[in-house]
């Protein structure tokens, strides 16, 4: 089974997202955006960007 994003409004009203594995533990969270669309904006960006993404160590 393949991740999911949660898409949820926190206490202040902001649209955020997690990335849960398939056993259901986060395993990245969005900043908080006004919106639904940015944050629905924001996954498509982290979908678009992650598959080759570099691992860098700092």
């Amino acid at each position: 089974m393949a991740g999911t994003f949660e898409l949820y409004t926190d206490k202040s009203g902001e649209y955020r997202f997690n990335l849960k594995a398939s056993n259901g533990e986060v395993i990245a969270s969005g900043e908080g955006y006004s919106s639904k669309s940015a944050a629905l904006a924001g996954i498509e960006s982290v979908r678009r960007n992650a598959a080759d993404a570099e691992v860098v160590e700092r």
